[in-house]
């Protein structure tokens, strides 16, 4: 046991189940999926259920497959899709910093979940038990995790949004 596959695996189920957690409460929580939906349609995402629904299973999924160390440049590539469509179409407008609703914790968890894909998830992780070594870590972990997170938002945002028209006062 070292002190490097102890700290991964906390820093892997921190970020994995905070996600997850946003998942589940999408689906079980507060307005649920037709609640997501009307908000996705609020802020210009169109086909509001199926993005809710999209966006739920992508972060429940993502988070426990980062949290479990399983094929981690993909889960990875999910918090990155995740958390720059977060960030295009609701913070970025808010400035930088949380307290005023901005872009620095959709930061945090992307940098984060890419950082696991680069060095690997370690030692306690599916992806070493499965594979008996680190799955893609290193450069192809970085890269990959950037290109196909990258890939995912900026097809998900050509394809369904729509910033809604500026009320006039």
């Amino acid at each position: 046991m070292t002190a490097y596959d102890v700290g991964l695996l906390i820093l892997r189920l921190v970020l994995g189940l905070t996600l997850a957690a946003h998942g589940f409460n999408k689906f079980f929580g507060g307005g649920r999926i037709p609640g997501t939906a009307g908000w996705f349609e609020s802020i210009g995402m169109k086909h509001g259920k199926f993005q809710a629904v999209v966006a739920a299973s992508t972060e429940i999924s993502a988070g426990l497959g980062l949290a479990a160390g399983l094929l981690t440049p993909i889960t990875a590539a999910g918090f990155v899709a995740l958390m720059l469509v977060a960030a295009w179409t609701v913070h970025r407008k808010n400035g930088f910093f949380i307290v005023k609703e901005g872009w620095e914790y959709n930061l945090i968890l992307a940098a984060a979940a890419v950082a696991v894909a680069t060095t690997g998830p370690g030692q306690y992780s599916l992806d070493w038990l499965i594979f008996g070594h680190n799955w893609h870590d290193g450069w192809h972990g970085l890269f990959g995790s950037l290109l196909l997170g990258l890939g995912g938002a900026l097809g998900q945002l050509v394809l369904f949004y729509r910033p809604p028209a500026k009320q006039v006062n």
